[in-house]
């Protein structure tokens, strides 16, 4: 019996190969018929025997191409059958049959079609094994083309401009093909075979150096002198602008600092391949697959102790960021046979100002770059929506995304949703720090790429371009608007030009209500959950600044339970990186008459400093009411002799964590405590049966001062202080879950970036017979906020 099928299948189906795919299993089975994109979705029109066609069907679900994603699929008969029916400016079932009957003597891949609905988008893929080995052979027509890919590899969200994903539709539709590429275009059996970025070194992009006759290889050869000689380059990747030098070269590291004034923060590396990272590095079986993986992000992975690379590439640092190669280019960069010879890891940071967006074009380069570096390698192909590169921490042998960008965005999450019949399209734009924004379709929630932070005016300029961008790729626009409450943040700004100029609601969101949405988010929880929103700063809804709020929250709102010891932070935004003057602050309250002595002899500052901050906190000049754990974290930092002032944020608190992560290691033996027995004893004492917990943490910094005046192990308290503030937490914890009735937490905010203190809070609610909601692939930090926001405004009745 002869089956007449209409196929539709969603998701991730577009530049990955599927149209090809689809024509090799039909041509296998004798089925007749075409595959077309359309919208976002690949359509199929089969018909053959009802056996083959099932069989084909179920061969396109079951084994995809590797880098494909089917979220839902729909089968029918024309004009009916399984199909949930055509979505909103979709052919019917009956427009295929009669489309059909035009005489098909074969199984065709047909031209695009545009179609309004549901749109999901490739991000970009790393170099696959094939690419990379093609790259480097004598006998391959692309023998190092800096742009080799394949349906496997490449860019796709950077260079697309709308959809359904053909050249035309891209950055590559600058670029006409040559007639080997076009006929390898239409060859079923070559890898390129329907690719719409397929091109080579007669009809591709091309690299050169600006302001200088050097092009093509020659460019690259002369980028690596430069780098071989000790030099900065600036160079063009997939989705920005990076700096890189050598990481074995100490005064080249050191430059690179100088001229970015980044006197601490760690740079990445690009490491050669895995034999290279397993020299460097630790690492475990989960961590290499993620380096290896498509998306080949920044992953952060324990140093060995080994001569080599520069300390000033991560100071004070257990830990180094490392990647992969990921573009033809940097495999070019390691190894053209130019007779120069370049170390297997480099420095790999992001082309940018410090706190600015990565720079896309030769313009910004020249513009921002060119101070930093001593060459400039740029390409023709245009970027079009910037994506940094991604950065991953593990937890649990899980991921921890801690920023999510190139290689993830703009791939959306499933949204739990009220059934309140109402869809609406929903524009979040996040927060200040670590900008991402979101929209909403439907029940889909489409994180952006990281944009940066909107200190910079650079920043609202991309946040308002990406926005755009995203809303022309999606064909939406936004119904109501989302942002944060704080008066003075920029995206709020932006927030209310947008809505007057579109005539929608602009709502505003408390800052940690969104961290635990985002955490519900990303775990598909509909809740209702007690959350733990921990982190540096975010405006309270009694004006003053939170930053340890546990809270009884659900879609359509929360309730504020506990939070630390509220005291003056003093400084405004300097406050914020000068923890000493947190610790002044704090030590104002405990240690009254002798402030100044205090203070000087936990080397925290001056007597005549200690006296001014006391006096600010006292009056209020300059200072704010702040319940902020970022901020203790930074206190307890500076008196310990970690930390006295971070130079980027959460400096304080990462060094405070890797003190106490050392004293940690050292000291496990056995199954024996690892803190004495009477600081056990005192953190006990703190948890209230009845009462705020956390309220106690003016006691904690006190134990913690008072210990250090005794010349105890700065390490050991380090590790104390961490072990103390989780009980705190926890207990206040256990308690709402008693009073409420619910058994789950969600535990969110950059606080939890702190692997130490999240496995301590962690292991201590899950003693408790509580269910604990964490991150893995949203940030905890304020990176992962719009997506919060995002299902606040979906929520809505």
């Amino acid at each position: 019996m002869i089956a007449h099928r209409l196929i539709r299948i969603y998701g991730i189906v577009q530049g990955v190969g599927f149209r090809p795919f689809v024509k090799r299993e039909a041509d296998s089975r004798g089925i007749l018929g075409f595959v077309k994109n359309k919208g976002s979705m690949v359509e199929i029109m089969a018909s053959g025997p009802e056996d083959r066609v099932r069989e084909c069907y179920n061969a396109l679900l079951s084994s995809p191409p590797e880098r494909a994603v089917i979220i839902r699929s729909e089968i029918s008969e024309y004009g009916g059958g399984e199909s949930t029916g055509p979505a909103k400016g979709e052919e019917s079932g009956e427009d295929i049959a009669e489309e059909s009957a035009a005489g098909i003597k074969g199984f065709e891949i047909r031209k695009s079609e545009h179609v309004s609905g549901e749109k999901y988008m490739s991000p970009d893929i790393g170099i696959c094994e094939e690419c990379a080995k093609d790259l480097f052979d004598l006998g391959n027509r692309r023998y190092l083309h800096p742009f080799i890919n394949c349906t496997q590899c490449g860019p796709r969200f950077t260079i697309l401009r709308s959809f359904p994903y053909d050249r035309e539709r891209s950055s590559m539709g600058a670029f006409p093909l040559c007639p080997e590429c076009g006929r390898e275009y239409e060859d079923p059996d070559s890898r390129m075979f329907d690719l719409q970025s397929v091109c080579c070194n007669d009809c591709g992009p091309e690299f050169y150096v600006p302001g200088k006759d050097l092009k093509g290889l020659s460019a690259i050869s002369e980028v690596r002198r430069v780098i071989a000689e000790g030099g900065i380059a600036a160079v063009k990747g997939i989705g920005g602008f990076h700096l890189c030098c050598s990481a074995y070269d100490d005064n080249a590291v050191r430059l690179l600092r100088q001229r970015k004034m980044r006197p601490a923060k760690p740079f990445a590396v690009m490491m050669k391949d895995m034999d290279t990272v397993k020299r460097e590095c630790e690492t475990a079986l989960f961590q290499e697959n993620a380096l290896k993986a498509y998306q080949r992000p920044i992953v952060l992975l324990r140093k060995r102790d080994v001569p080599g690379i520069s300390p000033a590439v991560a100071p004070d640092n257990p830990k180094l960021g490392v990647m992969l190669p990921y573009a033809p280019l940097h495999l070019l960069l390691f190894s053209l046979d130019d007779g120069r010879d370049l170390p297997d890891t480099l420095v790999m940071t992001s082309g940018n100002v410090s706190g600015a967006p990565i720079c896309i074009n030769d313009e910004e380069a020249l513009e921002e770059l060119s101070p930093f570096s001593d060459i400039i390698l740029s390409n023709n192909r245009e970027i079009l929506t910037r994506a940094d590169d991604s950065v991953m921490d593990f937890f649990e042998g899980k991921p921890c995304i801690l920023r999510r960008s190139r290689g993830y965005a703009p791939l959306p999450l499933m949204m739990p949703i009220k059934d309140t019949g109402i869809r609406r399209t929903v524009l979040a734009l996040g927060g200040d720090l670590k900008n991402c924004f979101c929209i909403s379709e439907g029940n889909k929630l489409y994180p952006s790429a990281y944009v940066g932070d909107m200190g910079d005016i650079r920043s609202g300029t991309v946040l308002k371009k990406g926005v755009e961008r995203m809303e022309e790729l999606l064909e939406l626009k936004p119904e109501i608007i989302i942002s944060d409450m704080h008066p003075g943040y920029a995206s709020v700004r932006i927030a209310e030009e947008t809505a007057a100029e579109l005539k929608i609601p602009h709502i505003k969101v408390q800052h940690h209500y969104a961290h635990i949405l985002s955490c519900m988010a990303e775990n598909g929880f509909s809740g209702p959950v007690i959350g733990a929103a921990f982190d540096g700063t975010g405006y309270g809804g009694d004006g003053s600044i939170w930053g340890s709020e546990i809270m009884r929250a659900d879609l359509s709102g929360y309730e504020r339970l506990s939070h630390i010891r509220p005291f003056m932070q003093v400084g405004g935004d300097s406050g914020a990186k000068e923890g000493w003057k947190s610790a002044v602050s704090m030590l104002r309250l405990s240690f009254p008459g002798e402030i100044r002595e205090t203070a000087e002899r936990l080397m925290l500052c001056t007597g005549e400093e200690a006296s001014l901050v006391s006096r600010m906190a006292e009056t209020g000049v300059n200072s704010l009411l702040s319940s902020s754990a970022g901020r203790l974290f930074d206190a307890v930092s500076a008196v310990l002799g970690f930390c006295r002032e971070s130079s980027f944020e959460g400096e304080a608190a990462m060094l405070l964590q890797f003190g106490a992560e050392r004293y940690e290691e050292s000291s496990l033996t056995g199954k024996g405590t690892i803190l004495p027995l009477g600081l056990i004893q005192e953190a006990e004492r703190l948890c209230l049966e009845n009462g705020q917990s956390l309220l106690m943490t003016d006691i904690l910094f006190n134990m913690v001062v008072e210990a250090a005046l005794r010349g105890e192990d700065t390490k050991m308290l380090a590790f104390f202080f961490h072990y103390a503030l989780s009980l705190l937490t926890v207990s206040d914890i256990r308690k709402a879950c008693k009073e409420s009735g619910i058994r789950t937490a969600a535990l969110s905010g950059g606080c939890f970036q702190n692997t130490l203190f999240l496995r301590l809070v962690k292991e201590g609610l899950v003693k408790e017979g509580i269910s604990v909601l964490t991150h893995s692939l949203i940030p905890s930090n304020d990176g992962g906020i719009s997506a919060g926001q995002c299902l606040y405004g979906m929520n809505l009745s």
